[in-house]
């Protein structure tokens, strides 16, 4: 099919920008649920033990530090992908339904020995991620290519931002209730919990699928061609914009501890798993309402400078926090507000930095590599994620924390610490790779 037909079928560009916020929500939908909730199913109702506790946190860094890795062999896969359909959108297409089974299965953890759940938790959990990897490295591949004006992507990403903090709100706040409502007893089940994963994993990869429909992508002679592996790994190497935010973000995982944790962590403080509503309301709110003011906040200042003003400031947040201390609840949700505005505002920078610095390489060199470049995204979105569950999990245990335990000051305090000081420190640290940022136009 020649360029000129493929041109005459493209969606409008409105029409594009909806279907890429609406998939972006769906995608969100089920990573949240996945990732907010799956400690407490297994420590509440897969009824884990602290030693078990101690496998699954392994598991969990181990698993998301493989597809770490596997995230530049998905990236470059994408590079090398030629179809009718582009290079990217077959794989939004094709991994949908994988994504949706695989987190439901991590609700449905069968009642046989620790043994028999951890092997079984392990094999999903690492499936789940190498499926995720397939539609996340392509849909943010996909926002690059199909909206080539920096502005205006610019602004598509904050929208994907937002709303996929709107999906995580309505996961955080949402998922619990449904859960209590599928389950046939006056209290939330397992099973309650396995039917609602299903739902909203149907529902958001359903939605999901828009990125392949409703979209195009850019056609031009450094897209068209085809690169090979030490084309796109040198040109990787060279972009010194690019390496620079994945140093700051990996530094930065610390932000993600709140969302690791905060459900454990409102169990062990208030003894009451509905009060993560508050919490997570709290940080959704910030979030989004960030999503949506930093391309104001970018017309009158760098991304860079917005990089490292919003990590700095984090950190101040995060360490006021721990000195105001948790028992008062409406202070907490105050920082965490705060906190998640800061987070908001990153997410959508370090997503914007990424994007010019794709298209910086495309000047310098000729060569347009998004799926490796964006699979940097996923990729130190991954090792955050892991660190952050890494480290919150050994808190955990250092804790002595498990389902049924009398919990006392000092291990409310221990954990409190991983969720305030830990990320003080990284975000502190995160800020410095982001003063080297330079591109060269």
């Amino acid at each position: 099919m020649s360029v000129a037909a493929t041109e005459a079928r493209i969606p409008s560009r409105r029409t594009q920008r909806i279907s890429i916020v609406v998939a972006g929500f769906g995608q969100n939908l089920v990573l949240t649920t996945v990732t907010t909730f799956m400690l407490v199913y297994l420590l509440q109702h897969a009824r884990i033990s602290t030693q078990g506790m101690a496998v699954v946190t392994a598991v969990i860094a181990a698993a998301k530090i493989f597809d770490a890795i596997d995230d530049p062999v998905m990236g470059s896969l994408i590079d090398m992908t030629r179809t009718r359909w582009g290079k990217l959108r077959p794989y939004t297409l094709f991994s949908a339904v994988p994504v949706g089974v695989l987190s439901t299965l991590l609700f449905t953890v069968p009642d046989v020995s620790e043994t028999g759940k951890l092997v079984f938790f392990a094999v999903c959990y690492f499936l789940w991620g190498i499926a995720y990897t397939v539609c996340d490295v392509p849909f943010w591949g996909l926002i690059g290519s199909a909206f080539a004006e920096p502005e205006y992507r610019m602004r598509v990403i904050s929208n994907v931002r937002a709303f996929g903090g709107i999906a995580l709100g309505l996961a955080t706040l949402g998922m619990p209730w449904l859960a209590l409502l599928l389950s046939s007893d006056d209290q939330t089940t397992g099973t309650g919990w396995s039917l609602a994963v299903g739902a909203a994993s149907i529902l958001g990869m359903g939605l999901f699928l828009l990125a392949f429909t409703n979209t195009r992508e850019r056609y031009g002679p450094g897209v068209q061609k085809r690169l090979t592996f030490r084309q796109l790994f040198g040109t990787l190497l060279r972009n010194t914009p690019l390496l620079m935010v994945l140093i700051g973000s990996v530094l930065g995982f610390g932000r993600y501890i709140v969302q690791a944790g905060g459900a454990v962590f409102v169990v062990i403080a208030y003894d009451n798993e509905g009060a993560f509503t508050l919490i997570g309301a709290a940080i959704i709110i910030g979030m989004v309402l960030a999503s949506f003011l930093t391309p104001l906040l970018l017309t009158r200042m760098s991304a860079k400078t917005l990089a490292i003003s919003s990590s700095v400031i984090g950190a101040v947040l995060f360490v006021a926090m721990f000195f105001a201390g948790f028992e008062n609840i409406a202070v907490l949700m105050v920082f965490i507000f705060l906190t998640g505005m800061t987070l908001g505002i990153f997410l959508v920078v370090q997503a914007t930095m990424i994007a010019d610095a794709v298209d910086d390489i495309e000047h310098r060199t000729g060569m347009r590599n998004d799926g490796i470049s964006f699979s940097s995204l996923t990729f130190v979105s991954k090792i955050m994620a892991a660190l952050a569950v890494l480290v919150f999990g050994m808190f955990i245990v250092l804790a002595g924390y498990e389902a049924g335990a009398t919990v006392t000051p000092e291990m409310q305090w221990t954990v409190f610490v991983s969720l305030t000081l830990v990320p003080a420190v990284s975000c502190l640290v995160s800020a410095i790779p982001f003063v080297f940022y330079r591109l060269s136009r």
